[in-house]
């Protein structure tokens, strides 16, 4: 039998916590193994409980989510951050993934998708709520960096496939369906894109692919054969 996903709560709503502490309870596959009332508590009982899987609240009194999520990121990496929020800003969205947040979900997430996404940020996917993937795409509607388009000429036309599913939120086995690829050839594409980039993370590819542009260069450029 697998080993529980260790889970814990970050948030300043006392109510809430207790909501997602039962929801969680109900499911054999997770454990909550600690609660906390605002970033600081939360910085501290993540370094002390080295979770699977943080649910963080980002806008909170005293030290912020963002705030947070930014030394858990630093201090303990193999612990994934979800942020789970109300906010919909799409600076928010970009702020909390460069800071380091496996992933962005909203509070109005259905009981289904909430669990789904624990499960795929313990296994080191990125998650991020349907409704903000579309902003997240847009890149907060800045237009791509000067050197996009040489950028983009480092990647082969299925690597910059990858590169904006990735930037969508796909696992690897929708990225696979998506493509038409087995889900192995699929893994050794995203294993050289992240050398490539001298990167681990797939929300750092993310954000790299949504700021260098490779939303528009598909539009105009290559399709998946």
């Amino acid at each position: 039998m697998n080993e529980k996903i260790r889970v814990l709560l970050v948030d300043d709503h006392t109510l809430f916590r207790s909501g997602i502490r039962s929801l969680l309870q109900r499911n054999d596959d997770f454990e909550v193994v600690g609660e906390a009332g605002d970033g600081l508590e939360g910085i501290k009982r993540a370094r002390s409980l080295k979770p699977d899987v943080v649910l963080l609240d980002l806008h909170m009194p005293g030290v912020s989510g963002l705030e947070a999520v930014k030394v858990m990121a630093e201090e303990i990496p193999e612990v994934r951050v979800l942020m789970l929020t109300v906010s919909e800003d799409a600076q928010d969205l970009m702020d909390a993934l460069r800071a380091g947040a496996t992933g962005y979900l909203l509070k109005n997430i259905e009981t289904d998708t909430l669990i789904d996404a624990i499960r795929r940020a313990a296994q080191g996917d990125s998650v991020v709520s349907q409704q903000m993937t579309a902003k997240l795409v847009q890149g907060v509607r800045t237009p791509p960096k000067a050197d996009a388009a040489v950028e983009r000429e480092r990647f082969s036309p299925r690597e910059r496939d990858i590169m904006l599913s990735l930037a969508q939120g796909d696992s690897n086995k929708e990225i696979a369906r998506k493509l038409d690829l087995a889900e192995s050839t699929v893994k050794i594409h995203v294993q050289n894109i992240f050398k490539k980039l001298n990167m681990s993370s797939r929300v750092q590819v993310a954000l790299y692919a949504v700021e260098h542009g490779f939303g528009n260069a598909r539009a105009g450029g290559e399709r998946p054969g």
